[in-house]
């Protein structure tokens, strides 16, 4: 009898076919490594329970200058800040034009009724699409600011919870975002309705928009073909991106006040809420890639789960995706509407610093990482805030990894595996299903789930198999390399 080490590098490898995967994790749900130790995430609980009515596209957290810390919440029509008990206020500004829920095609595939034509035939570059109402959130010192694309104007909010958010005097209109930058300028987006053009107030004045000879005010017209899709603080810069291509402003001084080049190009944002930066760089979702931002370059991250994610995405929902950073775990979370759903209900995450992609079942529509607020902040649709990276509740979901088809002998021969001898830190914390095939599209026989013991008996016959392992109960388990027992067989 022979024991034969199933030993799996970190990670899920989801391209091209299921027997490609030999040899690796294929697919699973709410799970990470260290090392090559697999382990649940961090579970969630609800911090303000049915916080807001309708659903969140855009979230910031800040703290003042009194220590006090606020959460902003921004929906199609409501703009909310929360203080750190967990009382909300609406601080709706006056006069704010509500937006949509939801993206509307005119055309093409998601027309009319939800699923006419056929899935991954792609839209004609004709009609009409009517993105999701998303919002760009930051805070200007203890001031909150913020932009919603449907209304187009930039508004700051005082910190007053009897006062509503308003409209930012001489600010101009009509605008795709905003950012405020390490120095002091707040930028605007696509401003005056040209998609091209990035304006900035005056330094440390958010009410001085006309340049003058005697403040920094200015704006600049990109070289691009495409349309501004958001900005993102840099190194020692500010980085617009476009629905094409990516630029670089870098503060110089007046008379010119920033300078810009392009960094790349074939690199367009997917949405205005998928990137995300890091002390590694910056990252975001492309159209049909994923790309990193180094400081100096921008490259396509190599992706084992590309096909399965691309391949996945509700191409008329995909402005509703976005991205938030897990940084104490070193990962980048991106959450997006599956082929079959016009929600958020799928993520893919990618580990920094391992270097290892994973995909998994969750319905988030926007979220920040820890630092203000002691863990990760998300929204689910139905308004309800969640603490994240906490304890091992996750309301019922299955934590999960399954392998590809490993070969259990040469290929050749039947093999009949008689043992299972677990590495796993907690024993009966996790159970072990096995699924045969004589050939890579055959039928397939399902053997388990098992209790983990030490050793595991087992009773199954087959060329290849796949494994899965499950969390039995809620436990923080931990699953290193399985080896099983087999003897060789004939050739049927």
């Amino acid at each position: 009898m022979a024991l034969i080490p199933l030993k799996i590098p970190a990670g899920m490898f989801r391209n091209g076919t299921e027997f490609e995967a030999s040899g690796r994790w294929r697919d699973g749900n709410l799970v990470r490594w260290l090392g090559t130790s697999l382990r649940p995430v961090g579970g969630w609980r609800s911090r303000i329970t049915d916080a807001i009515a309708e659903t969140a596209r855009a979230m910031h957290t800040w703290q003042d200058s009194n220590n006090s810390q606020w959460v902003s919440m921004a929906t199609y029509n409501k703009l909310y800040v929360a203080n750190v008990a967990g009382t909300v206020y609406d601080i709706t500004p006056a006069g704010f034009t509500s937006g949509d829920n939801t993206a509307t095609v005119k055309t093409g595939y998601g027309y009319s009724t939800y699923g006419t034509s056929f899935y991954g035939t792609e839209r004609p570059d004709t009609g009409n699409y009517s993105e999701a109402t998303t919002w760009s959130l930051d805070n200007y010192g203890d001031y909150l600011v913020g932009c919603s694309v449907s209304d187009g104007k930039a508004y700051q909010w005082t910190g007053n919870v009897a006062s509503p958010a308003t409209a930012i005097a001489n600010a101009p209109v009509g605008n795709l975002g905003l950012i405020v930058t390490e120095e002091r300028f707040l930028f605007l987006l696509g401003g005056g309705g040209e998609p091209r053009t990035v304006q900035w107030s005056d330094q440390e004045d958010i009410t001085t928009w006309t340049p003058a000879s005697t403040n920094q005010a200015g704006s600049q017209i990109l070289q691009t073909s495409g349309q501004i899709m958001a900005a993102a603080r840099g190194r020692a810069s500010v980085l617009i991106f476009t629905d094409i291509d990516m630029h670089r402003m870098t503060y110089v001084g007046a008379p010119f006040v920033y300078s810009t080049e392009k960094v790349a190009e074939a690199c367009g944002l997917a949405s205005r809420k998928a990137v995300t930066t890091v002390d590694a760089g910056t990252f975001w979702m492309g159209h049909k890639s994923f790309f990193v931002y180094d400081g100096s370059n921008v490259q396509e991250l190599p992706c084992e789960v590309k096909d399965y994610v691309f391949g996945d995405i509700n191409t008329s929902q995909i402005s509703k995706s976005w991205s938030a950073p897990l940084g104490q775990q070193g990962e980048i979370w991106w959450f997006y509407c599956s082929s079959s759903s016009n929600e958020i209900d799928r993520y893919v995450s990618y580990d920094y610093k391992q270097g290892y992609w994973m995909t998994g079942d969750l319905s988030r529509t926007c979220g920040v990482d820890r630092g203000v607020f002691r863990q990760p902040l998300m929204m689910s649709a139905g308004g309800t805030m969640y603490e994240h990276e906490v304890g091992l509740n996750y309301d019922g979901a299955t934590v999960f990894a399954e392998t590809g088809p490993f070969s259990i002998g040469p290929g050749d021969n039947m093999v009949k595996v008689t043992k299972l001898i677990p590495d796993e830190l907690t024993q009966g914390d996790v159970s072990a299903t096995f699924k045969t095939r004589l050939y890579p599209n055959g039928d397939e026989t399902s053997h388990g789930p098992y209790a983990m013991a030490n050793p595991t008996s087992l009773r199954f016959t087959g060329r290849q198999a796949r494994m899965r392992v499950e969390g039995a109960r809620l436990a923080d388990w931990r699953v290193g390399v399985m080896r099983v027992e087999a003897i060789a067989g004939g050739r049927r």
